[in-house]
């Protein structure tokens, strides 16, 4: 049975994204309804899910997003992991965890020259904590991919500078201005500002994990930098998806307080058709209703639902319309559904999720598609 306890991982290239994939099992695709592709993840040994996304190079696509992630799963946090250049000598493969990162690239020009105004956000103080933990474990080290000779990467954790840049001099005005103004970052990259600012306004607590693939100096596409961006984001993975780990293990057994007011909720429309709901008043479409997410009458319903759907699921993989490894992704996520109409601290959001996963994962099999979007609707009528 997969847990809600879902975290957000967001790369900006490819060989980001295929680190982190590598590290995860029971891999379904996740399409949004506006054209971005997620894959979800459970993570090998564990329930927790990891829903993985490429954001592309850039603050600004990082920020969006991080956004959009953010609305469709409603995560514990967001982690943004991939390769930086190194600043200070931190050494190729090592891996930084920004304590605090800087938009660095903010100032304003005056007669006298620019002035730096920058934006910066803190680590949050519990994933801080546990950054710190792993780090002093180390046991992460041993999730490392590849067999490598010399000393095994460490881990650092410590500011690290977001520009607008691709940054590869130590002479020029920017490297110049880094020195000057952020002599503490030990790597500067160009996501990170994004996703920090993205989280920052929903709430959601953010990591960036970053392996130094390079020093910033003009040695990008080197032979050398071609060599060391495998290896540093396989670094920056296997720290990104233990601390992923460890924090939805810590969270299982802590659940976050919802809302489970039980006053009159507003007139909700719902399409056309037949749906198996219970409210106070149904009127051809529309639904008045006094209940809550888990009132007895619409949980009944909706598990009589996915009861249903379970038997036509079964009905399809025996009848090879759904090959094994879709039908057992689909049957997970109908047990995450289930699990959130008998858990007291699940959201309907959460129920929700479940059900967007599902039809993710069964959109090829269109009639049972059909189905599941059904119930979506329903749910999101009693919202």
């Amino acid at each position: 049975m997969t847990t809600s306890h879902t975290i957000v991982v967001l790369t900006a290239l490819d060989l980001e994204y295929d680190a982190v994939r590598n590290r995860l099992s029971t891999l379904h695709r996740h399409p949004h309804d506006k054209g971005t592709r997620f894959e979800v993840g459970t993570i090998p040994g564990t329930t927790h899910q990891i829903a993985l996304g490429l954001a592309d190079k850039g603050n600004h696509k990082a920020a969006a997003m991080t956004e959009r992630a953010l609305t469709e799963f409603e995560p514990l946090a967001v982690l943004f992991i991939g390769v930086a250049g190194g600043l200070w000598n931190t050494p190729l493969g090592d891996v930084v965890i920004a304590s605090k990162i800087y938009a660095y690239h903010g100032g304003t020009s005056e007669d006298d020259g620019l002035m730096a105004r920058p934006e910066a956000w803190q680590l949050d103080h519990g994933l801080s904590q546990l950054v710190h933990q792993l780090k002093r474990d180390n046991h992460w080290v041993a999730d490392i991919g590849r067999e490598e000779s010399g000393a095994a990467p460490t881990a650092h954790v410590a500011p690290i500078a977001a520009g607008e840049i691709v940054q590869n001099s130590s002479t020029s005005h920017e490297a110049t201005w880094l020195r000057r103004h952020y002599n503490d970052a030990r790597a500067v990259e160009m996501e990170a500002a994004g996703v920090a600012q993205a989280g920052q306004l929903s709430g959601v607590p953010v990591a960036v994990v970053r392996g130094i693939s390079d020093h910033a100096d003009g040695t990008k596409a080197t032979t050398s930098d071609s060599a060391w961006q495998p290896v540093a984001a396989d670094h920056a993975a296997a720290f990104g998806v233990r601390l992923a780990s460890e924090l939805a293990t810590e969270q299982e057994h802590s659940p976050m307080t919802r809302d489970r007011s039980s006053g009159p909720r507003n007139v909700q429309k719902v399409s056309g058709g037949s749906v198996a709901i219970q409210g106070s008043t149904v009127t051809n479409s529309v639904v008045t209703t006094r209940t809550t997410a888990h009132d007895a009458g619409s949980s009944t319903n909706f598990r009589h639902e996915l009861m249903a759907l379970r038997t036509e699921l079964e009905q399809l993989r025996v009848g090879s319309e759904l090959d094994a490894e879709t039908a057992h992704a689909a049957e997970a996520e109908l047990d995450a559904a289930s699990a959130t109409l008998t858990d007291p601290e699940s959201s309907k959001k959460s129920f929700v999720l479940a059900l967007k996963r599902l039809y993710g994962v069964v959109m090829g099999a269109t009639d049972f598609a059909a189905k599941v979007a059904t119930l979506i609707t329903a749910a999101e009528a009693l919202t």
